[in-house]
Order: C-alpha cells, then sequence, then structure tokens
C-alpha cells in the first residue's frame, strides 16, 4: 500500500485556495495512553484541524520542551512501542481520512529498519515522516524508502539557518517544510516573534513547497499572527496540556483538545 503524500498535498493545496494556513496538531502517541492518544487525536482533526503529527516518543529529545517531555515519559513508561505508533498513525487515519504523519527522532527508525519503517507507516495510511535530528546529508537512504512508499520527508529550518543551507534542505525534502519559529525547544510562549516571519520568507525563496511554523503557538491570536505569512500553523504542547491538566478525566481532556482545536482553526481562518 502506497503512503498519503498526496492526500497531504491536496490538504494543504485546499487550505491555500481557501485563502488561510491549514492547522497541524501534534501529540505523542500513547498519551495519555494508546487508546486514549488515538481518541485524542480523532478528536483533534474532528474539532478542527487539517493534520495531525503523531509523535514517536524518545528518551533523549533534542526538539522538545518540559511538556512534552512529561508526555513522552508517561508513554515510555506506559511500555509504547513503534507498533504503538503505527497502529495510531492507521486508527486515527482510518477514522478521520485525514493526513497523518509520523514526527520522529532518527534513532528509532534506524534500530526499526529504514525500508521496514517507510513500509509500516504507508501501509498504515501515513502521509509522512518529520524528522528533526536527521542531518540532510545523511537522509538519501531514507529518502529513497519514502518515495518508495509514498511518503513526505519533512525537513526542520531554523532561524539559524543560512539561505545557501536553506536551499539545500528545502531541495531535499517533500511534503511542507517545517519553520521552527525560534530558537529552543517546543512548549507555549508569550509571543512568536518576528524572526518566524523573515525565516518564512527566506525559506519560501528556496522553494515551492508549503511553509508550515511551530514551536510557541497556543492561543488563536498567535494561530492568526503565524498564519498572516505561513502556510501552516503546527500546534503541539497546548495540546498535550489540556491532557495533562486534565489527569484522569480523559473525557474532559478529549473534550479540552476538540475545543482548543476549534479554537484555534477559528484563528487561521481570522488571519491577523
Amino acid at each position: 500500500m502506497a503512503g498519503n503524500i498526496e492526500l497531504l498535498n491536496s490538504v494543504l493545496a485546499q487550505a491555500r485556495t481557501e485563502n488561510r494556513a491549514a492547522l497541524v496538531g501534534y501529540l505523542p502517541a500513547g498519551f495519555p495512553t494508546v487508546d486514549g492518544g488515538i481518541r485524542a487525536m480523532t478528536e483533534m482533526l474532528d474539532g478542527g484541524c487539517d493534520i495531525v503529527e503523531v509523535g514517536l516518543p524518545h528518551s533523549d529529545p533534542v526538539l522538545d520542551g518540559p511538556v512534552i517531555q512529561t508526555a513522552d515519559d508517561i508513554a515510555l513508561r506506559g511500555g509504547l512501542k513503534i507498533v504503538d505508533v503505527i497502529r495510531t498513525v492507521r486508527e486515527v487515519h482510518a477514522a478521520t481520512g485525514a493526513p497523518v504523519l509520523c514526527m520522529t527522532y532518527w534513532n528509532p527508525v534506524d534500530a526499526y529498519g529504514v525500508e521496514r519503517f517507510a513500509a509500516d507507516l504507508a501501509d498504515a495510511g501515513g502521509a509522512g515522516c518529520i524528522l528533526p535530528d536527521l542531518p540532510v546529508e545523511e537522509s538519501e537512504v531514507w529518502r529513497k524508502a519514502a518515495e518508495q512508499h509514498g511518503l513526505a520527508t519533512v525537513f526542520v529550518v531554523a532561524p539559524s539557518s543560512r539561505d545557501e543551507r536553506l536551499a539545500k534542505i528545502t531541495a531535499a525534502g517533500s511534503g511542507f517544510v517545517y519553520a521552527a519559529s525560534l530558537m529552543g525547544v517546543t512548549g507555549t510562549r508569550e509571543s512568536v516573534g518576528r524572526e518566524a516571519q523573515d525565516l518564512v520568507a527566506r525559506t519560501r525563496a528556496t522553494t515551492e513547497l508549503p511553509v508550515c511554523v511551530g514551536l510557541g503557538v497556543s492561543t488563536p491570536a498567535q494561530a492568526a499572527e503565524v498564519a498572516a505569512f505561513a502556510d501552516g500553523v503546527i500546534v503541539g504542547s497546548a495540546f498535550v496540556k489540556r491532557l495533562l491538566v486534565a489527569g484522569d478525566d480523559l473525557t474532559a481532556g478529549l473534550a479540552g483538545v476538540r475545543t482548543l482545536a476549534g479554537e484555534l482553526a477559528e484563528g487561521v481562518r481570522s488571519r491577523s
């Protein structure tokens, strides 16, 4: 079975025709449980997200801030395996028909087997992979497997990336470009900052791929601010917080993520 890169491309293109940014939600698989995570991601999509990223929890994250680290720890202590991540992708896509990507560090993919991971992700209906710590110079093996199985390869760019580096990264990627809004780790912030707008402009000068901005967006106003200059708005920590605050009350947590998705969806449609 081929992966769903074309579905991802179509959803991003549709958002553009509607003169708005796409809303991309993120949650780690296995949080608060495997089944609970599947339900939460489904609620996010039903509530207003266009795309969902399923995180593959890792014991040594380099991009994740304390909120997502807490969720990752809960998932890992619960015994999460890669097969559970694949199952999450499969069930969320089957329930919603939406594009579902996996966001993962490279070590788990390498250990699982590059070809096997690509094949299993595609078979589950996955649309692609976001690989924040895979250098483009070392990505050929993955990119070949991804292309063979119909998966997008999404690379991360940062404000520190020089223009020539941006061109090299975007030339190798597909689906969209993940633009980190600032230097640092994931988490909610008071302001997204002007660095993100500059980074989007510089990235767009190198590629026709959509540019989606993540790190720090947590409110409808921030979503609108970013949607004014980006093709997509990525929100993760704010969704995780809704589930953490709910604690053992999964029903309240699910209602929280659905409500937040709706509020953020209004934000990306309002554009400041």
